[in-house]
């Protein structure tokens, strides 16, 4: 065990895979463990590198293995599938996550930390509640309009409900049968309250998220989304890099020296990409109260776009400037007009 260099565990719920090397790539173990059974092999192993895929569980196992001296690693899932040999196993997995670790340019996911990850159960928390909240208030205006009643859109008409109904003449057996669903939709709407106020709280107290605030168009939730996604923004090189991890720039498709250019790739974290596109909105429907070089840049392209058009690439400007403000710990400051924003 003194000449492992390497280990690559293929995550499970109860059993962990692990492929150990040397430092010239020679396998040295295989093991199949419990949680606790890898945790104390990895007490007694020397000092390794250990790689796993960036999955469910892989940030809290990063976080352990690193408390005992070791350098985790994490890597997405769709860098490590080129490397499976045929015949797919658990073990075999192993293996490529450490054949793709070999790899020198190979890139990495930076472990999240227990406030960023509990940050994040709160994003996902109010989104399903959202959901929820969406259905119940369909479903009240299906089974109105079943019955010959159209309501207006929006949840102000369906945080009135009762005084609609006591309007219009329903059969009594489901009148009650709507209240409950008024009732459910009122606790979900006050969930979704509390964990917003819980988000603004957050972000407050933390120094990114507060720092993020100060972009224009981007709100507590949006702030402390891209706080949890940014960390500290070390580990990707430049602001382009950041955009690029969230899918917000184009794919390409080049050969014999021609360049193409399609849509942009949406990878990774979709409700991020969604947010940020909202944000654009909300600058371009305030565009004429904003001032500096961002706003002569938005100005000059709605001359020759479509403003659905000029979204996607404004949504664009607030990943790279938000990375900006995570590595230099600022805030930001509209550029004067003639100067890159």
């Amino acid at each position: 065990m003194n000449t492992v260099a390497l280990v690559g565990i293929d995550l499970g719920k109860h059993s962990f895979h692990l492929h150990g090397q040397d430092g010239a790539g020679r396998a040295v173990f295989r093991k199949k463990l419990s949680r606790p059974q890898m945790m104390r092999l990895f007490g007694n192993l020397p000092v390794c590198t250990v790689v796993m895929e960036a999955c469910a569980g892989a940030h809290f196992t990063a976080r352990e293995l690193n408390k005992l001296g070791h350098v985790a690693k994490l890597i997405s899932p769709q860098f490590v599938r080129p490397f499976v040999k045929s015949n797919k196993n658990d073990f075999v997995d192993a293996e490529a996550i450490c054949e793709a670790a070999c790899r020198p340019a190979m890139r990495f996911v930076a472990p999240k930390t227990e406030a960023q990850q509990t940050l994040s159960v709160l994003h996902r928390l109010r989104d399903a509640l959202v959901r929820e909240r969406t259905q119940a208030t369909n479903q009240a205006h299906g089974f109105l309009l079943e019955f010959g009643i159209s309501l207006p859109r929006g949840l102000a008409t369906m945080k009135r409900l009762p005084s609609t109904l006591s309007e219009h003449t329903l059969p009594p057996p489901l009148l009650p049968l709507l209240m409950r669903l008024h009732q459910h939709f009122l606790y979900l709407d006050q969930q979704i309250k509390e964990l917003e106020r819980q988000l603004e709280t957050q972000v407050a107290t933390d120094d990114v998220g507060s720092q993020l605030l100060s972009m224009p168009g981007v709100g507590p939730i949006t702030a402390s989304l891209l706080a949890v996604d940014l960390g500290d923004a070390r580990q990707y090189a430049s602001n382009r890099d950041f955009s690029a991890s969230l899918g917000l720039v184009p794919r390409q498709h080049s050969t014999g020296g021609r360049t193409t250019l399609l849509g942009i790739s949406k990878r990774d974290d979709k409700h991020l990409r969604r947010l940020l596109v909202q944000c654009a909105r909300v600058y371009l429907m305030r565009l004429e109260h904003q001032r500096g070089a961002l706003a002569t840049w938005v100005r000059s392209l709605l001359m020759r776009r479509h403003a659905n058009v000029v979204a996607c690439p404004l949504a664009n400007k607030p990943a790279r400037i938000a990375w900006a403000i995570a590595v230099k710990h600022t805030r930001f400051e509209a550029a004067p007009d003639g100067l890159t924003a």
